[in-house]
């Protein structure tokens, strides 16, 4: 039996109303290759009873699940062939369980923080409708944990300005010099 190769997983994180969505679709709908974009929100919205919003203490557990459900249909998706763009509120803290399966897995693994900002993520996200979070207070403090990411600060685009195309053409540079491609296993303490 021939095997395929394997796709690449790339993470677009950032908080919410950063542009990840409109950015990860424009760069799924226009790639060369077969490529599938996970909206990791769907992976909360499907929960329909005992949802807790994921910014909350208590849904530590809930997390949990979602972020494996998430690491396991991404990795499938790039064993089958295909390249996988996840876009969501992933941040650092998120990396670990990613890294570990791309690793066992041998998946490249990007990641990409898109950070506008605070005034243009609050405009975005709180023009929102649906599900969405569009609550000021959670949003500020989501917005925080993506201000210092230390060592992971040279994957952070500043999209100020930009077009979404011009965000995403600039995203598709950085992946195409491989300036994203985060070390095949996590690094000490995060």
């Amino acid at each position: 039996m021939t095997t395929q190769s394997a796709g690449e997983l790339v993470l677009l994180g950032g908080p919410p109303g950063a542009g990840k969505s409109t950015i990860a679709e424009i760069l799924a709908t226009t790639a060369s290759r077969a490529t599938v974009h996970l909206h990791t929100d769907s992976f909360y919205v499907w929960i329909r009873a005992g949802f807790v919003p994921p910014y909350l203490p208590a849904a530590g557990k809930q997390n949990e699940v979602v972020t494996a459900v998430l690491v396991a249909a991404a990795c499938e998706y790039a064993r089958g062939g295909y390249d996988v763009i996840a876009d969501g509120v992933l941040g650092p803290w998120m990396l670990e369980p990613f890294q570990t399966a791309c690793k066992k897995q041998d998946i490249t693994l990007s990641y990409a923080v898109l950070r506008p900002s605070l005034d243009v993520t609050l405009a975005r996200a709180t023009a929102r409708e649906g599900r969405q979070l569009t609550e000021v207070e959670p949003i500020v403090g989501l917005y925080g944990a993506f201000r210092d990411l230390g060592r992971l600060e040279g994957h952070v685009l500043d999209s100020d300005g930009q077009s979404a195309e011009q965000t995403a053409a600039s995203l598709f540079s950085g992946l195409t010099d491989r300036r994203y491609v985060l070390p095949i296993a996590p690094a000490e303490g995060g």
